[in-house]
């Protein structure tokens, strides 16, 4: 099986010294690394709460599919991370906003925490 490696402009790159990328293409398919609602640029979290992280965090993840030659419309399979479920519902308001037709399937998980303070973190798997 070929194995890609996925380097994409306008997404966070991966944390000096941490072992993985952004995403990788095999199998017909993109598995991309959790994003957290950092901006790209400073690699800062962004203000706003769950809902300013959950776009960041969305926008990140189609900047990665985009350098993977697909899109929000291929993704197959989601996983949320949220530090507290009881922002499940406005995650869910903002999630709706880049999944409107056929989402797909989903799991969401609380965590303990996450890297860089997020309260959010949410990871794809896309047709290539």
């Amino acid at each position: 099986m070929t194995r890609t490696v996925i380097v994409a402009d306008g997404a966070p790159k991966p944390f000096a010294g941490a072992p993985y990328n952004q995403a990788v293409g095999a199998g017909g398919f993109v598995f991309c690394a959790g994003q957290l609602g950092l901006d790209p640029d400073s690699g800062v979290l962004v203000e706003g709460g769950i809902e300013a992280q959950t776009r960041r965090a969305l926008e990140n993840i189609s900047a990665v599919l985009r350098g993977a030659g697909t899109d929000l419309a291929s993704v197959v399979k989601t996983t949320v991370f949220l530090t507290d479920l009881a922002d499940f519902a406005a995650m869910n308001a903002v999630y709706a906003e880049y999944f409107t037709s056929e989402p797909p399937a989903r799991s969401t998980v609380q965590v303990a925490a996450l890297p860089a303070g997020g309260v959010v973190e949410i990871e794809v798997v896309a047709a290539a």
